[in-house]
């Protein structure tokens, strides 16, 4: 019997299984406040790459929070020296396990940019300061829990270990890297939202069982041997348009293209995306099989999401709410943003291909219920400093996804599709705003409450088919101007990208207008836009850049392309195929991606078409292009003949000359030879 199949235990049934204790003010980060605890041990030490905040936005405090409602006594280390490791025994040898994330966000993509330069600066770290981690610090890290106590079992957890799990394009060394529980060398890693299996594991290694014998938890990934009772279904044929996709009665395993072969060949690295994102509803999806070397890594099916109920619990323990107070006055920027916001719901099913957020938390919506939201809320009023009755944030991944799932149970559990809204949205959703509508009138209503903001990323194809909602939002939840992303207004890199046409941002701008000119405000509309995505043409660049100036936009910043751990975008980057469609040889669906320093200069320069500095390489693009038309100084044109004296700068410095005199240098846009004087 496959005990995967077996009804999942609700996540607070363990408690009782454990001595329960009086909540800690803080979980203890040093020796003495152990002492004062009155602790000789932990049971249970977390090592996270961001600053202890006991807050629940914060990945390591709600583990922590849930583990000790499990009785554990759980401590924290937070962004030690990893140089050496001595700050890794600073609290004693854990008697359970240490349990190691690079914290609430990738530590790459944390401390670079997409032109791969290094960030001066780091929210999640006191005062700001950049470098208090390592690059691939989840890594690093449990390298060293291993040299302070080697025979202390290491779990993997966070966004980090999450979105690299299986071998997987890592943007800055430009390469595909092996599964992160291989490089860490732990025992177990976690993915997804992993409350669930965090509290199991807890207990039955409490209980004695090793890691190893762990493998029938889901939402966990370790190295194991196929069981002789389960039928192998073969992802790794690349000739096969099978694909993996064959349902069989019994245990089953897909098998994935092995490290070796998404390493050496890129549509084998496309169809392990593939297959990856289509078993990722926890409703239908089968263990997932990678071979790296002589070794198989396993991945249960995706974890079962928290009820509201359970949610609720997570939510309510007992957080102190603010920073640990050996930090002092120091800011941390990533508290100051959310202290006064509230997270009502988790997931996303919108599939964007560019984001991480359906990979991690899932496209199931999770939901928390009024009372707790209510409940929350008062905290804030009466226990944070500095509330001045204005709620910054009520939202989640998105703001208005709040209690929206499928219309039938077992159509969401049989589901494969990778978005409920694209190509458009699916009639099995409900969509009904109705009661996020009564959420927000409940919130205004809270004694002490002046103002509730909403600045999480409206879903404009949701908002539009509720008139009400928009009406509400902007009465009563916008202050000055509102930010949505539409991504682009062509048809190609949109259908890349998993998200509506323009269309359908000119119909909510309509009536966002007529809900501001109704309200009698003076708000605005902020359009996000991606430069350099792939499936991305010059020409789509161009005609973006004419609708912003028709519209009269001007980015003061622009978003190029980031290729994030395990997106389904990232894959069309590396591969240059298209993983939406079917992978095989000879027959899948080729992606242009723009991977040139000066190519995604040229598309980030498009959306910025009003700055001096981007007008010579627009210029010379444009000719390349057979689009001179478009430069002069008519209103229907983009960029000035004329260089105004002292800009440019940038744009306009020499190339070096090569070998032979003053030959004239070229590069290539798209195919189109470019020839610069």
């Amino acid at each position: 019997m496959n005990n995967l199949a077996v009804a999942e235990k609700p996540l607070m049934a363990w408690s009782g299984q454990t001595l329960l204790r009086k909540p800690a003010p803080f979980l203890p980060m040093s020796r003495a406040e152990m002492d004062e605890l009155g602790w000789d041990a932990c049971d249970i030490v977390l090592v996270t790459g961001d600053a202890y905040v006991d807050h629940p936005s914060f990945g390591m405090a709600i583990i922590g929070r849930l583990l000790e409602a499990q009785g554990f006594r759980v401590g924290i280390i937070s962004q030690p020296d990893w140089h050496s490791a001595e700050p890794f025994k600073a609290l004693g040898r854990p008697l359970v396990f240490f349990g190691v994330t690079g914290g609430n966000m990738d530590s790459m993509v944390n401390r670079y940019t997409a032109d791969r330069r290094i960030r001066s600066d780091d929210a999640y770290t006191p005062g700001g300061e950049g470098g208090k981690r390592p690059d691939r610090c989840t890594v690093v890290y449990a390298q060293r829990c291993r040299e302070a106590f080697k025979d202390v079992p290491i779990i993997l957890g966070g966004i980090e270990a999450s979105l690299r799990r299986i071998a997987h394009y890592d943007y800055w060394s430009e390469k595909v890297r092996r599964s992160i529980l291989a490089d860490a060398k732990a025992d177990l890693l976690l993915y997804g939202n992993a409350e669930r299996a965090v509290v199991e594991v807890a207990h039955r290694l409490a209980d004695g069982e090793s890691p190893r014998d762990l493998d029938d938890i889901r939402g966990v990934a370790l190295f194991r041997r196929v069981p002789e009772n389960y039928t192998e279904l073969p992802a790794d044929d690349l000739d096969s348009a099978d694909e993996g996709a064959s349902r069989q009665s019994g245990d089953t395993v897909v098998r994935l293209p092995s490290c070796e072969q998404v390493e050496q060949d890129k549509e084998a690295y496309a169809r392990a995306s593939r297959v990856l994102h289509r078993e990722a509803n926890p409703g239908n999806a089968r263990a997932l099989v990678q071979k790296h070397g002589d070794r198989d890594l396993w991945l249960n099916p995706p974890p079962i999401p928290l009820t509201s109920d359970e949610m609720d619990a997570v939510y309510d323990l007992p957080y102190a709410r603010a920073p640990h107070p050996s930090y002092g006055d120091q800011k941390i920027p990533a508290w100051d943003m959310i202290k006064f916001s509230v997270t009502i719901m988790r997931g996303c099913f919108g599939g964007c291909t560019f984001c991480s957020i359906t990979e991690h938390e899932g496209r199931i919506i999770q939901n928390r219920s009024e009372k707790s939201i209510l409940q929350e809320i008062e905290k804030i009023r009466d226990k944070t400093p500095g509330f001045t009755g204005v709620i910054s944030d009520i939202g989640g991944p998105t703001a208005n996804m709040y209690r929206m799932a499928c219309k039938d149970p077992k159509v969401e559990k049989a589901c494969r599709l990778p978005s409920c809204v694209f190509p458009d949205i699916c009639p099995n959703l409900n969509t009904s705003h109705d009661e996020l509508i009564s959420l927000y009138r409940k919130v205004r209503e809270t004694k002490g409450i002046k103002k509730v903001m909403v600045a999480s990323g409206v879903r404009y194809d949701l908002a539009v088919q509720s008139p009400k909602y928009v009406e509400e939002l902007v009465t009563h939840h916008v202050g000055g101007y509102l930010k949505i992303a539409p991504e682009h207004t062509e048809r190609g890199p949109l259908d890349k990208m998993m998200k509506p046409g323009i269309g359908t941002y000119n119909r909510f701008k309509k009536m966002f207008d007529a809900a501001v000119q109704k309200a009698g405000k003076k708000y605005f509309l902020i359009p996000y836009f991606i430069a350099a995505h792939p499936g991305t043409t010059d020409e789509d660049m161009m005609n973006l850049a004419l609708w912003l100036k028709k519209n009269r936009y001007r980015a003061d910043q622009v978003q190029t392309f980031l290729p994030s751990p395990m997106a389904t975008a990232t894959a069309m980057y590396h591969t240059g195929v298209n993983p939406l469609r079917g992978v095989r040889h000879g027959a899948s669906e080729p992606v242009e991606a723009i991977k040139g320093l000066r190519q995604r200069r040229l598309h980030k320069a498009f959306l910025r078409y009003h700055d001096p500095d981007n007008w010579p390489i627009l210029r010379d693009a444009l000719r390349a292009m057979g689009r001179a038309d478009l430069i002069g100084s008519r209103p229907e044109q983009l960029v000035p003949a004329h260089q105004p004296p002292g800009t440019g700068k940038a744009a306009g410095t020499k190339r070096p000359v090569r070998p032979g005199g003053g030959k004239t240098q070229r590069f290539t846009t798209k195919g189109v030879p470019m020839i610069r004087k």
